[in-house]
């Protein structure tokens, strides 16, 4: 892994040598969370165009980009919001959570989660998604 796709934690707490955390699993912890809250139909890519990412582990970081330096972090996340959820409530959701989860498991300082909508999505709750 390329030096500059990684964070080192620099403290006094770890005296037995360096934590670094891969940018990788700032995306994946933002990821998971948004794609937890409620009112979240899943999360897109940020292209223009547009293709969307339904919910799934197994590419949850594909809507999320991070700036990451030694103690602060910026994170941007481009989101699909299911229908009849009111839009600025889950971006507040989102921003909150995703701050709490990402400061919590990394140590970093979240300075900003800058929420895009990139669509609504109109599909009813389907028995898939339920189970």
């Amino acid at each position: 892994m390329d030096e500059l796709e990684k964070v080192v934690v620099k403290d006094a707490q770890y005296k037995l040598g360096s934590v670094s955390i891969a940018k990788d699993v700032v995306r994946d912890i933002a990821g998971l969370t948004a794609t937890d809250v409620s009112g979240v139909a899943g999360l897109s890519g940020g292209v223009v165009g547009g293709i969307v990412e339904r919910l799934g582990r197994k590419n949850v970081s594909r809507g999320v980009k991070v700036e990451v330096g030694e103690k602060e972090t910026a994170l941007d996340i481009y989101v699909v919001v299911e229908f009849e959820y009111p839009i600025p409530e889950v971006a507040v959701n989102i921003q909150q959570q995703v701050k709490a989860a990402v400061e919590k498991m990394t140590g970093l300082t979240v300075v900003e989660v800058n929420i895009h909508v990139q669509g609504v999505s109109f599909e009813e709750e389907s028995e898939d998604r339920v189970k």
